[in-house]
């Protein structure tokens, strides 16, 4: 079954729905009760009239491609003020507040800028 250009994958459908970019467990289980399929079906195992409900329900939510253009059109917008939180996503640091002199490793890159305690070993004769 292909919903806006993505598989999904044969899994349960309410999880099946979250491999769409905006879709999560929660939306998914409110599509699946509008769309008046049951809990735990499978993708293979819907019908013409099941996939075309859940198609018609999820055409009202902005995602995929929509969704992704107006995350980064707020964030070019921030930049282009020149907020703080603009100059923040234009490093490539945390833009929420956290520390940033440890524990920012997935924004920085997992950057690790010292070695150690910065003794050498000595060698043993």
């Amino acid at each position: 079954m292909r919903i806006s250009g993505i598989t999904l994958p044969n899994k349960r459908i309410e999880y099946a729905l979250t491999a769409i970019y905006g879709i999560g467990i929660p939306r998914a289980k409110k599509i699946v009760e509008e769309a008046g399929v049951t809990l735990g079906k499978k993708p293979d195992d819907l019908s013409g009239d099941e996939e075309n409900s859940i198609r018609r329900v999820v055409e009202k939510f902005k995602i995929e491609g929509d969704l992704k253009r107006e995350v980064s059109g707020n964030i070019k917008r921030l930049k282009d003020i020149g907020s703080y939180r603009g100059s923040r996503h234009t490093r490539g640091l945390p833009s929420r507040g956290q520390r940033s002199k440890t524990n920012s490793r997935t924004r920085r890159g997992n950057v690790r800028k010292t070695m150690g305690s910065g003794r050498k070993k000595v060698e043993k004769k």
